[in-house]
């Protein structure tokens, strides 16, 4: 791939409304490719910013007829004190004191830079909705712009142009956003209009727009993606960490809220009774980080990462760079050692094992637990139980640790999948080929292919790497047994809703029925075998 093409849109057109002496400043200066502003306020050195670097352009301050001078200079102020020069892509933004005398300018360089979206064209052109973030001044706008102008080639795109810093300033649009249809926004308060105006009126199938900021524009944008238009956006803030954080703003990744559990939901997670969840649908599909301009992170799938993400556990994203040449590099996402899915939904295995070997091609529906024959379990069945190092891929970690205390099985629960013995995940995730599992299978490590996350499959998985069986269960002194079960009665009288008692055979379960009748208290039986167990309750 050759070096991306940057065309610099006219600077002399910028330069020109500056005062001389500062003009030759900058000129003097001579690094126009990294020019990003030109900063002039009132009784202060004028600066000059690039990219990694700012510089004074003299010692003498910013006068009153310099701040007119360019003014006069420059496109009217709109309603958002930015200004524009016609048929460019610069901007110029104004600081006003209370009496509305501009003190203060900023000349923003506007540059259409070709080659500059070749890192994520597969995801504009996958028809996905995309949000862009990323810090002021790293490229999102440009980004933007070139976006517009690839999807118009084939799609009808109408761009919302707040302030006209995608199609520039004036009447026509810029050259750069090649066949895309332009819609101008009166008032920055009105965009979330325009953004209506633009579907009921125009008939696209995308719709662009820059500087998504405020609670009314991401409810429209909501309402676009429900009429299936492609959204092609950005918003204020350089992580979805930040974007979830904002109360305006997190609507456009589902939202979050505090959602209170039910006292057995929030002892089967293991979590507080009140957690963060999200609360709908996001209204993107992708999400990308621009971290520098050759660096961006990718969350392909939004949904999963903000649900591992308020779960505590985020999942890494996609890493995409390009190199000094042009040369593009991704690096897949791949499971952290803090195991970012445990918080997701997670499925527990079934009998009938099979080499991987033998289950490769089939479909994931038929593939319900898979250990390769290379590397047996190393827990075979032994007076003494060794100890196995599990790695939950996708599976909730708390539960297989109450599992395995329950159980009274060694079974230690590592976060990275180096240290383990055995692999344990989603039937959805090994559909998928994750890397994670794909490098356990390559270095024949045991993988279990859980497929539903309750707490009885997750206890039939430890069942089955131990080999255990209901007499196996260490149920034998009947006086334990009725001790533990008089403590689950007492509970129960004490204020407990209800005690699951540990499985165990049906002798078992039959004396712990009769315990809770001569207390007066309810009993059930529930799972299957062999790890059925009983419950015990209030009416």
């Amino acid at each position: 791939m050759t070096q991306q093409l940057k065309i610099t849109d006219d600077l002399d057109a910028l330069l020109d409304v500056l005062p001389l002496d500062i003009r030759h400043a900058v000129e003097k200066a001579d690094d126009t490719e990294n020019l990003l502003e030109i900063i002039l306020d009132l009784g202060r050195i004028p600066t000059v910013r690039f990219v990694d670097r700012e510089i004074n352009l003299r010692e003498t301050e910013v006068t009153r007829a310099e701040i007119d001078y360019v003014d006069e200079r420059t496109g009217e102020f709109d309603a958002d004190n930015r200004a524009g020069i016609e048929r460019t892509l610069h901007r110029i933004s104004a600081i006003r004191n209370r009496r509305g005398h501009i003190v203060g300018l900023t000349l923003r360089v506007g540059r259409a830079v070709y080659g500059t979206v070749d890192i994520i064209q597969d995801m504009i052109e996958s028809g996905k909705s995309v949000l862009i973030l990323g810090r002021p001044g790293v490229g999102k706008t440009t980004l933007l712009r070139e976006a517009a102008r690839i999807l118009a080639e084939n799609k009808r795109v109408v761009i919302v142009d707040t302030s006209n810093e995608i199609g520039g300033d004036g009447d026509v649009p810029h050259p750069a956003v090649g066949k895309a249809r332009r819609m101008q926004v009166r008032e920055p308060m009105l965009q979330h209009e325009v953004m209506i105006e633009a579907v009921e009126n125009h008939n696209p199938e995308v719709i662009v727009i820059d500087e998504i900021g405020r609670e009314l524009e991401t409810l429209a944008a909501r309402t676009i993606a429900e009429r299936g238009v492609q959204l092609i956006g950005t918003a204020h803030g350089q992580t979805l960490d930040n974007l979830l954080l904002n109360p305006t703003l997190s609507d456009l990744v589902g939202g979050i809220e505090a959602v209170t559990l039910s006292d057995e939901e929030a002892r089967r997670r293991g979590t507080q009774k009140t957690v963060l969840e999200r609360r709908a649908p996001p209204t993107f599909d992708v999400l990308i980080e621009i971290q520098n301009r050759d660096r961006f992170a990718i969350h392909l799938d939004i949904m999963a990462s903000v649900d591992a993400l308020l779960r505590g556990y985020p999942l890494a994203p996609e890493i995409r760079t390009r190199d000094e040449m042009g040369r593009i590099k991704i690096e897949k996402a791949e499971a952290v050692s803090s195991s970012r899915v445990d918080a997701k939904e997670t499925k527990t295995p079934r009998r009938g094992r099979q080499p991987l070997d033998q289950t490769q091609g089939k479909p994931a529906s038929a593939i319900e637990e898979s250990i390769p024959a290379s590397k047996p379990v190393p827990s075979s069945v032994s007076a003494a139980l060794q100890t196995v190092r599990v790695y939950p891929y996708g599976v909730a970690r708390n539960r297989l640790q109450q599992a395995a205390k329950r159980l009274g099985v060694p079974a230690i629960i590592v976060r990275d999948v180096s240290e383990a013995d055995a692999l344990v995940t989603l039937r959805t995730y090994y559909r998928n080929r994750q890397q994670t599992v794909i490098e356990a299978e390559q270095r024949g490590m045991p993988i279990y292919v859980l497929r539903a996350n309750t707490v009885a499959q997750v206890e039939q998985f430890l069942g089955d790497l131990y080999n255990l069986s209901a007499a196996q269960t260490p149920r034998d002194n009947m006086e334990d047994i009725r001790s533990e079960t008089q403590r689950a009665i007492a509970a129960v009288l004490n204020g407990e809703r209800w005690v699951d008692l540990p499985p165990g055979p049906s002798l078992v379960r039959r004396l712990q029925h009769e315990m809770a009748r001569q207390a007066e208290l309810v009993s059930h039986s529930y799972g299957k075998e062999p790890r059925r167990h009983v419950r015990i309750f209030r009416e």
